[in-house]
């Protein structure tokens, strides 16, 4: 239990930046029509099962020209 505690000011600030880019990448997901490479059904579940990852391939790769 204390090294849960010892790195539990690390792991905040990584929670909360992996829970705000894929809350971000998936309303992109779901609000924009054309991608990249793939399609919806594809990157939804990138985005949410890579946890950080997922998000940025996202954005670098997968994201489409806005309208």
């Amino acid at each position: 239990m204390e090294t849960f505690q010892e790195y539990w000011p690390f792991l905040v600030p990584l929670i909360v930046l992996e829970l705000v880019l894929a809350l971000t990448a998936l309303t992109h997901v779901l609000r924009h029509p054309r991608y990249r490479f793939g399609s919806r059904a594809v990157w939804i579940p990138v985005v949410l099962l890579l946890q950080i990852i997922g998000p940025v391939v996202y954005f670098v790769f997968g994201r489409g020209e806005e309208e």
